[in-house]
């Protein structure tokens, strides 16, 4: 499993200082991010899922604490939009260059708006998903926002 990858590189480029963490991915587990942060030893507040999107037909990434459920209509308002509903996951490969279970905020391959959900700023650090399954950057919520150009606003249900 390599440790660097697209979303790393974009951090490192960036200037943001993070750690690279790694776990054992479960391809059949139900709730990937709360897997993840079990496997980790993190509350899942710190663990952020990435979730992607379709505002008015346009793609668009949120993320979010792995124990939270979007708020679809609160989704729309962040982006500006009337309505959002989730993107298929081939869509949403084909959008970010990553695989489902790996998707991150960071180095995809397409620049896509990025809202990162405001109670996890909260936080003394955030653990995302570093653009490969088992693979997760550990970073300031700060670093976090500004390196995925993202905005921060309430999405959860």
């Amino acid at each position: 499993m390599s440790k660097t990858t697209r979303a790393t590189q974009a951090l490192a480029k960036a200037g943001a200082a993070f750690d690279v963490l790694t776990y054992d991915y479960q391809s059949g587990a139900e709730r990937i991010g709360l897997q993840a942060a079990a496997a980790i030893g993190e509350p899942p507040s710190r663990v952020l899922k990435t979730l992607m999107v379709l505002v008015d037909g346009k793609p668009a990434c949120c993320v979010v604490p792995s124990d939270g459920e979007l708020s679809m209509k609160r989704v729309a308002a962040a982006f500006g939009g009337k309505a959002a509903t989730m993107m298929p996951p081939a869509e949403a490969e084909k959008a970010t260059g990553y695989h489902v279970g790996g998707i991150s905020p960071f180095g995809a391959k397409k620049r896509l708006p990025v809202a990162i959900e405001a109670a996890a700023l909260a936080e003394p650090y955030v653990i995302i998903n570093a653009g490969q399954r088992g693979v997760m950057v550990r970073l300031s919520p700060a670093d976090a926002v500004r390196v995925a150009a993202a905005l921060a606003a309430p999405l959860l249900a």
